[in-house]
């Protein structure tokens, strides 16, 4: 840890049990509206989660390539190749695993992981290419590029309208309707193939945050003011271009990169005031245990939720599946339909957290 940062483990931390959190409500029809995601534009607590965690991505890089001194060898080259492939894999065991009923027709490419890999493995060669003074230069020129492709290749007057932005049509060329999210009630992916790429960009400003604080403890000098001046500039600079790029966690638009990215400035301003430079220890170890191992936590809530909704059991004269029989039977009785759901969440974190102890203890941690 004392080469780390132990408040960045802790916001990691925090950015995982909120990740599980909103993932796994008892019932999404009876949701506090801050639990779930915008329907379109627009921002709530839940759209942070996300790219919060891929900020976060960006932030470990800075300590993995540092005992590679920052140059791109083979050896790295090939590391991160493999790490990437292994999100991909990751994600699809987690999602088809015991993959009895699994079917490559409708098998959806991409997700949350492989946007992580793709954001992970494009930064990482960025990072390690590019002189450190240019990479601002880079972060706006990856979103003005992003808003440009999505104005030219998205239809005239509904560039940013679900059924007719550039991402949908991208990925319906590419893959299929067969292959992609419908959540939304037609087929579009909120992790999109082109979408991906401002991705880049919050990966990158994680890094960046890394380099900040590691250049201003080495000479001892302030770091929660300029964290927080960088933050509220980014949180005005998104506002703006909300006007003309509207903010979109969907499309993770460029507006929505700079808010998001903006508040988790603000964030590690606070949380690194308070554990670095306060030394407090508040609720550290609860949040060390998923920000320790972070893979392993998404995985495991991922497959124990997919598991629970895929589990039938017998009700009446059908069935109905193991989360959505405790959340009536054992939560929604006592607690109400909106609590109810509160309180699933929250033990499902407790559940999520108790297996990541048990491995936290015995000094395990998934790499990959």
């Amino acid at each position: 840890m004392k080469t780390r940062f132990l408040s960045l483990d802790i916001f990691r931390g925090i950015t995982l049990a909120m990740m599980i959190l909103v993932n796994t409500s008892g019932n999404g029809e009876f949701t506090y509206a801050p639990l779930k995601h915008a329907s379109w534009h627009g921002f709530t607590p839940t759209d942070l989660v996300f790219p919060s965690f891929l900020f976060m991505v960006g932030v470990a890089m800075r300590f993995a390539f540092k005992s590679f001194q920052f140059q791109l060898t083979l050896a790295l080259r090939n590391k991160i190749l493999k790490r990437t492939i292994l999100l991909f894999l990751i994600n699809y065991l987690i999602f088809y695993f015991p993959f009895l009923d699994f079917s490559f027709e409708n098998m959806r490419f991409l997700n949350v992981l492989p946007r992580i890999a793709l954001s992970y493995c494009a930064i990482s060669f960025i990072v390690l290419l590019v002189k450190e003074k240019w990479l601002t230069a880079v972060n706006v020129a990856i979103l003005l590029l992003y808003w440009i492709l999505m104005l030219v290749f998205g239809d005239h007057g509904a560039a940013f309208d679900l059924g007719t932005n550039a991402v949908r049509k991208l990925d319906l060329f590419l893959f299929g309707p067969s292959h992609l999210y419908h959540g939304d009630g037609i087929a579009f992916d909120p992790e999109g193939l082109l979408s991906t790429l401002p991705a880049f960009s919050t990966c990158l400003f994680g890094y960046q945050v890394s380099l900040f604080l590691e250049k201003r403890r080495l000479d001892g000098k302030e770091v929660t003011f300029p964290l927080v001046i960088a933050g509220a500039g980014l949180i005005v600079l998104a506002l703006i271009w909300d006007l003309a790029f509207p903010i979109n966690k969907k499309l993770w638009s460029s507006s929505f990169v700079l808010l998001c990215a903006g508040i988790d400035f603000l964030l590690i301003a606070l949380i690194y005031w308070w554990i670095e430079i306060k030394e407090r220890k508040f609720a550290n170890t609860f949040f060390l245990v998923f920000g320790t191992n972070s893979i392993l936590a998404y995985g495991i809530s991922e497959l124990l939720a997919i598991q629970l909704n895929k589990w039938q059991i017998a009700e009446g004269d059908g069935t109905t599946s193991a989360s959505n029989w405790m959340y009536w039977h054992i939560f929604e009785p006592v607690l109400g339909k909106y609590n109810g759901s509160l309180a699933y969440a929250i033990s499902f974190v407790l559940l999520c957290w108790i297996i990541c102890y048990v491995f936290y203890r015995k000094k395990w941690f998934l790499k990959v």
